[in-house]
């Protein structure tokens, strides 16, 4: 690296855990609270419930998380002074005992995943909601409940698996995220992440680690479309390896 002065891949591996962490915890929360509320907006279509929750994901997504963060700052940070300004961990994290380590890391890491997590929200639970709604109303669930089959199985065991799949597609994208993370986040928050070394590189010219973020970046991509075959070939008995 020709700003640091140290291996590429010295730079790259200090960096990779910040935002391997917030990577992980916006895919995992993400799909554990979208595909059930997925599931829940499409049997319950047209209800009050589904109506607010779907104005509540349109307005979240038309919201930049840039945006969003910077508000949150202003309100919980400045305003409230609840939560710290920035950063991942306080001064002296070391020298706490584990339940304040926790207590520290959590409000640290309250305001940037709001921010990650609030376009992904309205994306996920969209794509679940009307891909069920397209299984729901096709002949073999409809077939299938006509021959005794309760509404409940039909979904649980039918349509749900197939509107899985487009779910599956979308995992190799959600990978890349893991460590790319958003350089404007990780400026409003002072996360020092692999998103903002990316930006900063190019801003500096700094080449090598340029070409390192590039490789490892496309190779995640590579590995996470992998990864997305063998999560259709899971999900869809039709798809299998030969």
């Amino acid at each position: 690296s020709t700003r640091f002065g140290e291996p590429v891949a010295d730079v790259i591996a200090e960096r990779l855990p910040v935002s391997t962490y917030f990577g992980l915890l916006t895919f995992l929360l993400t799909y554990a609270v979208c595909i059930p509320l997925g599931v829940f907006k499409a049997v319950r279509h047209n209800t009050l419930p589904d109506d607010l929750s779907s104005i509540l994901i349109f307005v979240g997504y038309a919201v930049p998380g840039y945006a969003l963060g910077s508000l949150l700052l202003l309100f919980f940070s400045v305003k409230l002074d609840w939560l710290p300004m920035g950063g991942l961990t306080s001064e002296g994290f070391d020298d706490l005992s584990l339940w304040a380590q926790l207590k520290d890391l959590s409000a640290h890491t309250f305001q940037p995943l709001c921010c990650y997590l609030i376009g992904g929200f309205a994306f996920v639970t969209m794509l679940m909601k009307n891909h069920l709604m397209d299984n729901l109303s096709a002949d073999y669930v409809r077939t299938a409940m006509a021959k005794g089959v309760s509404f409940r199985n039909a979904v649980r065991k039918h349509a749900l698996r197939n509107s899985l799949v487009p779910l599956a597609t979308n995992v190799g994208h959600q990978v890349t995220l893991f460590v790319t993370g958003s350089f404007l986040i990780e400026t409003i928050f002072d996360i020092d992440g692999f998103g903002l070394l990316g930006f900063n590189s190019v801003i500096d010219r700094d080449y090598p680690v340029v070409m390192g973020v590039l490789t490892l970046s496309a190779t995640l991509m590579l590995l996470g479309n992998v990864l997305s075959d063998a999560l259709v070939a899971f999900a869809d008995p039709r798809v299998r390896f030969e």
